[in-house]
């Protein structure tokens, strides 16, 4: 879902459907169809960004996406409490090493 600007018409063309509002005529809710769900998301994106992230590189930005996209998946108005958050991103890491270099002896 997204709104009427012509940047979305390619990227709905990716997606089995894809609906608009139309801001420009007082359109924000149609039935289903609203802007809401993605503008909260980007605005925690936008706070954690400025807050936990200042100077964020933009190499690294589909990790910083999939980070809020897990903690925005994993809150409390989803019924997630903290407890709950923190088995979930553990079992994630389970069996998995955290490594930005290859090992100097690691073999391919």
């Amino acid at each position: 879902m997204s709104d009427e600007a012509g940047i979305y018409r390619r990227v709905g063309q990716e997606f089995a459907s894809h609906d608009l509002v139309t801001h420009s005529k007082d359109e924000y809710v149609r039935g289903a169809v609203h802007t809401n769900t993605v503008e909260g998301f980007y605005s925690i994106f936008k706070r954690g960004m400025k807050g936990v992230y200042q100077h964020g590189a933009e190499h690294h930005l589909h990790r910083y996406l999939t980070e809020f996209d897990f903690r925005y998946s994993n809150r409390i108005a989803m019924g997630v409490d903290d407890g709950t958050r923190a088995f979930i991103a553990l079992k994630g890491a389970a069996g998995k090493r955290l490594t930005y270099r290859r090992p100097v002896n690691a073999t391919a």
